[in-house]
């Protein structure tokens, strides 16, 4: 009787997924601190800017390799209130990583180029790189644009070296397509897999077998678990605990004691590196949205306009989501993010199923009027809940809609 193969769980990871799609568009960048954050890419900036330096030539996209470095804008002197998606690792050598703002980076980096973000052509590597893998080995679980989880278990090659064969392939597959690297994790489950992944980035991959627990996983800090965000350590941390292998060393009734009967017995199956939850070949999303941050904080009454606008954009951008990806929804809800940094958030249900802007902003606009409007806004976002698919819908009955009423009035109060 043949032996059940050993279960082999992969966590691919794009390395720095936006700045790489970036530095194949501009390859003259390679090697230099980049980030990629603050506004939306405006098509041929640079070429613009390009063609008034030199308008005795004519450039196209062919010459973006061409672009000399002094034509990319610099982080030095940035104002405003961006935040980085991504950064080279040129860039983060300097302490310049994801999620920070803009102007904090330019104190840290302020030789960085600074690139706006093209969500366009991310998307459409991601799908590039996952189709790739999906053709490889087919039981792969989406994580979002840059990262995949992938059961190596019955593919061939897939017990090779822990995974490391199958993993080899995978990524040269990868880079021959796009010119792209990415860093590979394999491991019995999805817990291990994820920070297996991280060991040797980039361009790197990393097994984890049954025996490598204590060696490999107990020194590591428990926010290295997926899952224990900075306040659950900080908890941890004050009880003595610091490392995996403290963790572990608890007992679990002290664990569930501290942290509850769910948490608790989580942290303490996590220490040990338990993990069976399966590969999820597709899930529905719960929710779609949109947020926009501002440069600077917006008075509801004095920037009416202004605000009326971004707010109808957003409810235009999450429609085109809805769109593209297949999907309508009822709970429509706003997001409010004030100068203090308080947030309020608004939900109205409708009595059907929508991916249509009007109706979206129509809906969004009797939540803004619930909301209070006293404080400048710093942020606002746009959010449609209940999601079913579009063609499951079709099989609803139909109630009669009513038409959605103020669709071209700004919402915002007059003075």
């Amino acid at each position: 009787m043949q032996a059940e193969p050993i279960r082999r769980i992969a966590h691919l990871d794009m390395d720095a997924f936006y700045a790489s799609v970036e530095l194949l568009r501009y390859p003259q960048l390679k090697g230099l601190p980049v980030v990629i954050g603050g506004g939306r890419r405006r098509e041929d900036d640079l070429l613009g800017r390009l063609a008034q330096a030199y308008p005795e030539q004519t450039w196209t996209q062919d010459d973006l390799a061409a672009i000399p470095l002094d034509f990319f804008p610099r982080l030095v002197g940035y104002t405003g209130r961006g935040v980085i998606t991504t950064a080279t690792y040129a860039a983060r050598q300097f302490g310049v990583g994801s999620a920070m703002g803009l102007m904090k980076a330019a104190k840290l980096c302020p030789q960085a180029i600074l690139l706006p973000v093209d969500f366009a052509q991310y998307r459409h590597y991601s799908q590039r790189f996952k189709s790739i893998i999906s053709d490889i080995a087919p039981v792969m679980e989406n994580r979002g644009v840059d990262e995949v989880y992938i059961d190596f278990t019955e593919v061939p090659g897939g017990q090779r070296e822990g995974g490391r064969v199958l993993a080899r392939l995978i990524q040269k597959a990868i880079f021959d397509d796009t010119g792209l690297t990415c860093s590979v994790g394999v491991a019995p489950n999805k817990l291990l897999a994820k920070m297996a992944s991280e060991f040797n980035k980039p361009h790197g991959i990393s097994v984890v077998l049954e025996g490598d627990l204590q060696p490999l996983i107990w020194p590591l800090a428990c926010r290295k678990i997926n899952g224990i965000g900075p306040k659950s350590d900080e908890k941890l941390q004050s009880h003595g605990i610091r490392t995996i292998g403290e963790l572990a060393a608890r007992d679990p009734d002290w664990l569930i004691a501290h942290f509850g009967n769910k948490t608790g017995t989580w942290l303490h199956h996590a220490a040990w590196g338990r993990d069976s939850r399966p590969v999820v070949t597709s899930s529905e999303p719960v929710s779609m949205s949109r947020e926009t941050t501002f440069e600077r904080d917006l008075h509801a009454v004095r920037d009416k306009a202004e605000l009326g606008a971004v707010f109808t954009r957003l409810c235009e951008q999450v429609a085109q989501d809805l769109q593209r990806k297949g999907y309508v929804g009822k709970t429509i809800g706003i997001k409010l993010r004030f100068d203090d940094f308080s947030i309020v958030t608004r939900d109205h249900t409708l009595p059907h199923y929508t991916d249509s802007a009007q109706g979206i902003r129509a809906a969004a606009g009797q939540c803004l009027k619930r909301a209070p409007l006293a404080k400048r806004l710093r942020l606002l976002g746009v959010r449609v809940g209940s999601l079913i698919s579009a063609q499951d819908a079709k099989l609803l009955p139909s109630p009669l809609e009513t038409p959605p009423h103020d669709t071209n009035a700004l919402l915002f109060p007059d003075d």
